[in-house]
């Protein structure tokens, strides 16, 4: 199952979430942000996701095996460019992985829509605001103008109990608050999902829950 992690908005922790997901679920996450690459695994380190759509590697040889399974992107204007996002299903597709979870474009520009398009359910990510609803709703209309299915909702750096139940039955997807935590922001930078670092936390615990999301989506 592909799973796309998308939001309307940048700065939301849309990359962060979607590391940790994919921990969560042991599956393979891809940076897909063409342009402003977030996850670790450069191109300095070998193939990435830019010479996968250009022909010039195979999706295999551009994973890099870590506690997450990362599938980099470059951070060249030059290897954007020659990248074809109309391979972007089979760059994704990695055989050995049950699940695979895609880091989109922040906002709504065209290149945002391209994960959304190759996926089989979506993720997204807004913040505990009243204001980033819209953003959201927004996200999710893309989505299902791409005929893309919404598996959960994360409400990230809840610092109040946001209104869970509210924003999922506005978006007609179960909604996950993800309280602010700095083992999860740190994540990324030290290459450790919080499921490892802080297993008993309650950032893991609503990793969790939206891994389990993913799953119940993927059998539905």
């Amino acid at each position: 199952m592909i799973v796309a992690v998308a939001g309307g908005k940048g700065g939301v922790g849309k990359s962060t979430l979607a590391y940790n997901v994919a921990g969560a679920l042991d599956a393979l996450v891809v940076d897909a942000d063409l342009a402003m690459a977030d996850l670790p695994g450069g191109c300095e380190r070998g193939p990435d996701l830019h010479d996968v759509l250009a022909d010039r590697a195979t999706p295999a040889e551009a994973v890099r095996p870590g506690p997450v399974d990362v599938l980099p992107c470059g951070r060249t204007l030059a290897g954007a460019r020659l990248a074809d996002v109309r391979q972007l299903r089979e760059a994704v597709t990695v055989k050995a992985y049950e699940h695979v979870v895609v880091d989109s474009p922040a906002g709504l520009r065209v290149d945002a829509g391209a994960p959304l398009a190759v996926a089989d359910g979506c993720l997204l990510v807004a913040s505990p605001t009243r204001w980033a609803l819209a953003d959201a709703m927004a996200a999710r209309e893309l989505a299902r103008e791409l005929d893309c299915g919404l598996a959960a909702v994360a409400l990230n750096r809840a610092v109040e109990e946001p209104p869970t139940r509210a924003v999922g039955r506005e978006l007609g997807a179960p909604a996950t608050a993800v309280p602010a935590d700095p083992r999860l922001e740190r994540s990324i930078a030290v290459e450790t999902p919080v499921g490892a670092t802080a297993p008993d936390s309650a950032a893991a615990r609503a990793v969790d829950e939206l891994a389990e999301a993913v799953r119940r989506c993927g059998v539905a």
